[in-house]
């Protein structure tokens, strides 16, 4: 009995085994890929076109209200930088506010800010700005009439950009010089403008560290 039920299982199991045989992996019929579909159906589009308008620019008219909401901004930069001691950028505000001024012909408070502004750049070692600084400094003087100090103050600009290797610098001082030599028998300005109220003394914190 046991080699009887052990010969029904070696032929079951063989069986089993061996259907790879009938079938073998090598020898399977594999269907044709199936081909994309083909839509044309953007072709029949028209080509997209592109309207050539030229946007004009846009001009922000500098009106006295528009002009004193900045000079106010500008200025509240100014002291919170100089409250929390950035005096780096609080010189630049202040070159903002003296070339504000100077476009309003308000030159006494154009010439206070300038003398700030190049203290704190000249302590910042900002030989770049100081060089600007002084080149607004001495356009100020010349509307004053006083060609002698605006003279001083661009051949210190000038010594200055040649010390320190400053080439675009150099040659911005001998363009404003050459600018103020052609102007300075012009007449001083006669509506010079001061300050009526004590907005440049607002700020008055010490520019030394």
């Amino acid at each position: 009995m046991r080699y009887f039920l052990l010969i029904i299982l070696c032929s079951v199991g063989f069986n089993a085994s061996a259907q790879w045989y009938y079938k073998p992996f090598n020898k399977r019929t594999r269907s044709p890929q199936m081909a994309y579909a083909q839509n044309h159906s953007i072709k029949r589009l028209p080509p997209p076109t592109v309207a050539k308008v030229k946007i004009p620019p846009t001009i922000i008219e500098h009106t006295p209200y528009v002009m004193a909401m900045i000079e106010e901004s500008v200025m509240r930069t100014a002291q919170h930088n100089m409250r929390f001691h950035v005096y780096n950028a609080a010189s630049y505000n202040f070159s903002d506010l003296a070339q504000m001024y100077m476009k309003q012909n308000r030159l006494a408070e154009a010439k206070w800010f300038l003398l700030q502004s190049i203290t704190i750049s000249r302590q910042q070692n900002d030989d770049r700005h100081t060089i600007a600084n002084l080149l607004d400094l001495a356009a100020v003087k010349a509307d004053y009439g006083d060609y002698a100090q605006a003279k001083q103050d661009l051949a210190e600009a000038r010594q200055l950009a040649i010390s320190r290797g400053l080439t675009y610098d150099l040659a911005t001082v001998e363009k404003k010089t050459r600018y103020l030599q052609d102007n300075k028998f012009k007449t001083p300005h006669s509506e010079t403008r001061f300050a009526e109220t004590a907005d440049a003394g607002t700020i008055t914190k010490p520019v030394n560290k």
